[in-house]
Parts: structure tokens; C-alpha cells; sequence
């Protein structure tokens, strides 16, 4: 029993500690809390709980604060993530809902996840090495010219216009569109997009003993480049933040500066880097605290975030990061709402 009572103390020190960040003394738990025993008792399972290394005294004060590693026992111990009420899942819902694209998607999460937790957040772009090919229109210009367009799972839209060098007006130039919009589907369409650029190559090397074939082959070549060009600059990861002004209201939680902080935000691949180590459960909220971090910069924050996809595939991550001093249940619940409803949109556009 002692040492379900040392866990209620510290979650009730990690409570106290959240609400006032002031350190937490034994009277102060006593009176707020009811854990059944004296002062005395209280002070002698603090003790125990600072030679474990899960509290520890910032100064000369009576009080104590949690550190790293207790904030981490109370994380590991939440029993479930509390869902947020209906009104909040309401507003999360109605926000994210009228969307028009993926960028407004990424864009409206992340100013709505920076407002739900008053921390930073951080989203990732769904990548197309994530990602399968929902389908490729090809829509004739002019007479030699066809704008490719190429739509993603997720909802993502690339367009890129290219010259196939070969008339494609009249019935010989309308049949030759409809036979590469036909034959580039039924290669590339429902599968990965890595899988895709490697079929659509060699697609551009099979036989065709047609009346002008070498012409039609280039055209079908300059519509595989096309696609490639798109391959490649969608495959650059990408991350938007908000919510970064978040930090001035809690400059007393970092021991020096948030200059350094600042300054690993700046540093997007370190931060897809951090989001990339999530595993494959997109239900999954990871917690790193403080040291756990191994970023130098952020040493002194806490990165909660959890995947997002499509079906069951996590496609990309979002999160919050702020000082360890966070209400980790409010801040768990509210990422892993967002997330679920994105994922919701991302299968709805996948759907229609």
C-alpha cells in the first residue's frame, strides 16, 4: 500500500506543481488532497519519492517539484487518455470540417492544436513515400501541351503542365490522351507512389507497334517525367508550426533562456526527425520529457505527438511541444482528438 500511496502523492505533487508552478509542500497535499494520512506520513513518502529521483527540492523552499523522471512515472501511469467533452470534440470537428484542401487541412490543424493546448504545435505533411496514388488525369492545352494532374490519398493535388511535343486535337489526339490517361491508371493508380514511378518507367519502355509510335512514346514520356517531378518534390518532408509566441507565457519554466529553443524549431529536419521515431499505431500518443529528448535544445521541453493516416497506415504525425511543467491528460487527450479527426478527412477524401 505504501508504494500506491508514494504514486498518489507524486501525482498529486505533478498536479499541484501543473496548476501554480510553485513547489509543492507536505501541508499543501494535505489540505488539497485527500490521501487519508497525517502530514508526517506524507513528508516521510516524499522523501522516499526524492531518493528515488522523482522529485527534488529546486532551492532552499520546503516545497518540491517533480523532475523528468517522475513526470514520466505519471505519464506511464495515467490508467487512459480521457476523452475530451462533446462540445470541445464539436468545435475540434466544425473547425476542421470546412477545410477545402490538404493544405487548408495541415493549416487549420495546426492553429487549432497551438489554441486547444496554449503550446506549440508542430504538423507534419502526409509524404507521398507514405501515400498511394488515387488516380492521374491528364487534361489536354492547346494543341500540343496537357496539364497532368496527380491526386493523392490523402487529398493532396499536384499539377504540372508539359509539352508532349505531338498534336493533340482532332480524334487521333483525343484517343491517344484517353489511351496514356488509361494506361498510366492502370499502373499507378491504388498503389504507393514509390511502387508507381517504378512501373510508370517502365511503362515508357514497353513495345508499341502503332502508326506513330515513337512520337506517342515521347508524349507518354514527358507525362511520366511530369509525374516523377512531382514524386520528388513531394517526397521532401515538410512540417508547419504555430503557436510559438506559446512559450513567452512560460519563461519561468526553462532554466535559462528559450533562445535555444527557438533555435531547434528553427531546424525542421531535426523535428521531422522526432516525429519520424513514432511507431506504426497511429492511436498511439508518445510522450518524450525533458532529457528523454535528444535534442540538446529542447532538453528542457516535453513533445507529445501521435500519427495520423489514412485506414489504419499512419502517413505523418502532429503534436504540441512545451515545458515539462504540462498537463500531460488535457494535452494527450486534445493531439490525439485532432489526429483522429484528420484521420477521418483523409478517409473521406479518400471516399469520394
Amino acid at each position: 500500500m505504501s508504494e500506491d500511496r508514494r504514486l498518489m502523492v507524486l501525482r498529486a505533487i505533478v498536479q499541484d506543481y501543473v496548476q501554480t508552478s510553485e513547489p509543492v509542500g507536505s501541508k499543501a497535499l494535505v489540505e488539497r488532497h485527500h490521501l487519508g494520512v497525517s502530514a508526517a506520513t506524507v513528508r516521510n513518502d516524499m522523501a522516499l519519492l526524492e531518493e528515488e529521483g522523482l522529485i527534488h527540492a529546486p532551492h532552499t523552499s520546503a516545497g518540491r517539484v517533480p523532475t523528468d523522471a517522475g513526470y514520466r512515472v505519471f505519464v506511464d501511469r495515467l490508467s487512459a487518455i480521457k476523452p475530451l467533452g462533446p462540445g470541445e470534440r464539436r468545435a475540434i470537428s466544425q473547425f476542421l470540417q470546412g477545410a477545402v484542401d490538404l493544405d487548408d487541412v495541415v493549416d487549420r490543424t495546426v492553429r487549432l492544436l497551438a489554441s486547444l493546448t496554449r503550446q506549440v504545435a508542430v504538423v507534419q505533411y502526409p509524404s507521398l513515400s507514405r501515400s498511394t496514388v488515387r488516380h492521374v488525369e491528364l487534361v489536354p492545352l492547346g494543341s500540343t501541351h496537357l496539364m497532368v494532374v496527380l491526386i493523392v490519398n490523402t487529398g493532396r493535388v499536384e499539377q504540372r503542365v508539359v509539352d508532349t511535343g505531338r498534336v493533340l486535337v482532332g480524334a487521333e489526339g483525343e484517343a491517344l490522351v484517353a489511351s496514356m490517361r488509361t494506361r498510366v491508371n492502370e499502373v499507378a493508380a491504388g498503389v504507393p507512389f514509390t511502387v508507381a514511378a517504378t512501373r510508370l518507367r517502365r511503362l515508357v519502355d514497353e513495345p508499341d507497334g502503332s502508326a506513330g509510335a515513337d512520337d506517342d512514346r515521347a508524349a507518354l514520356q514527358a507525362v511520366v517525367s511530369a509525374l516523377g517531378d512531382a514524386l520528388v518534390e513531394e517526397r521532401e518532408e515538410r512540417v508547419v508550426l504555430a503557436g510559438q509566441a506559446n512559450l513567452a507565457r512560460s519563461v519561468a519554466d526553462f532554466p535559462r533562456t528559450i533562445g535555444p529553443i527557438l533555435e531547434a524549431l528553427e531546424e525542421h529536419v531535426t523535428l521531422l526527425r522526432l516525429l519520424g521515431q513514432l511507431g506504426d499505431d497511429p492511436d498511439l500518443v508518445s510522450v518524450r520529457i525533458g532529457s528523454e529528448n535528444p535534442v540538446s535544445g529542447l532538453q528542457t521541453t516535453s513533445l507529445v505527438s501521435v500519427g495520423y493516416g489514412s485506414g489504419s497506415e499512419r502517413v505523418a504525425s502532429l503534436g504540441v511541444l512545451g515545458p515539462t511543467r504540462m498537463d500531460y491528460p488535457t494535452t494527450m487527450a486534445s493531439v490525439r482528438a485532432v489526429a483522429r479527426y484528420v484521420s477521418e478527412i483523409l478517409d473521406e477524401n479518400q471516399a469520394t
